[in-house]
């Protein structure tokens, strides 16, 4: 992806280093997994990945802290870099923090709309955010109560590694995904979808977690078709970003954490599905073809 020298967002927040509170993480965030329905990737192994490849202490993780909540001073940026150097990380995800800005914002003109750009905040091990206290385990998230995105950006080696997903349009993807939370959240599909999940039964209620979370890979399509039209993506960038959608599906995640896949327990959707919904964004550039929900909201 082409982003040096490019405009970067100013609506970063930057609390690493800033301490903060662990512990339970709810009130309706929306996040990228890393751990799969059910069994999931498991507590221990998480541990063991934070600890060995981030130089995370399991204790935090694990909420083993006073609890406070994470203050919003700005603190010196850190992380891992897109080409291993802190500053160019930070400075990546502010162009691409920038880019969405851009593109929703003329998309939300077009509709007659005024777009409320979100606040990205970065942090490190643990945050509290207004959906409550989350830990780097959480993966990246969005929280519609502050209408903030967090992410910990010792999560893209995450990314590369353990999830197999190289390359900085991967990286991309994941911050796009998370502004598609916000798209929803400004459109009032959360607020719709948060009302019938919890009149659903577990499974009823899973089914349209998948389906909010497709409309975001569908809007993270969008994002690339304009970033694409811009003239701002490379060879190679697209594959990666499919990539990525294709290797954090919950069937993915589930045969390579548990060796065993549970459908009903699905929150995010198959790797084909995810795949597929980015794709029709990508290549439509038409948020009308978004509609995961077939017109029942």
């Amino acid at each position: 992806m082409e982003w040096r020298g490019r405009r970067e967002s100013s609506n970063i927040e930057d609390v690493r280093g800033t301490g903060g509170g662990g512990g339970g993480f709810g009130g309706g965030g929306m996040r990228i997994p890393i751990r799969a329905g059910g069994g999931g990737i498991g507590l221990l192994v998480i541990l063991a990945i934070l600890w060995i490849g981030f130089g995370i202490n399991p204790m935090s993780v694990i909420g083993m802290d006073d609890g406070s909540t994470t203050t919003t001073q700005t603190a010196s940026r850190q992380g891992p870099g897109v080409s291993g150097t802190a500053d160019e990380t930070d400075n990546f995800v502010a162009v691409v923090l920038g880019d969405t800005e851009d593109v929703w914002n003329a998309r939300f003109s077009q509709m007659g709309q005024t777009y409320r750009e979100p606040t990205l905040v970065l942090f490190d091990r643990q945050v509290g955010s207004a959906c409550g206290n989350a830990t780097s385990a959480t993966g990246p998230f969005y929280c519609p109560n502050d209408q903030k995105l967090y992410i910990d950006l010792a999560f893209f080696r995450q990314l590369q590694g353990q999830l197999n997903s190289p390359g900085d349009f991967a990286q991309a993807y994941v911050v796009a995904h998370e502004v598609g939370h916000h798209v929803q959240n400004l459109l009032g599909t959360l607020q719709r979808t948060t009302e019938l999940r919890q009149q659903s039964s577990e499974a009823d209620a899973n089914a349209i977690s998948v389906r909010v979370e497709l409309q975001a890979d569908c809007y993270a399509g969008i994002w690339a078709h304009d970033t694409q039209q811009a003239g701002y993506v490379e060879n190679g960038d697209v594959e990666e970003a499919l990539n990525a959608a294709s290797q954090i599906g919950d069937d993915t995640l589930q045969q390579r954490s548990q060796g065993t896949v549970v459908p009903d327990s699905f929150t995010h959707g198959t790797s084909a599905q995810r795949v597929e919904w980015f794709r029709r964004g990508l290549t439509s550039g038409d948020m009308k073809q978004c509609d995961t929900f077939e017109g029942r909201l």
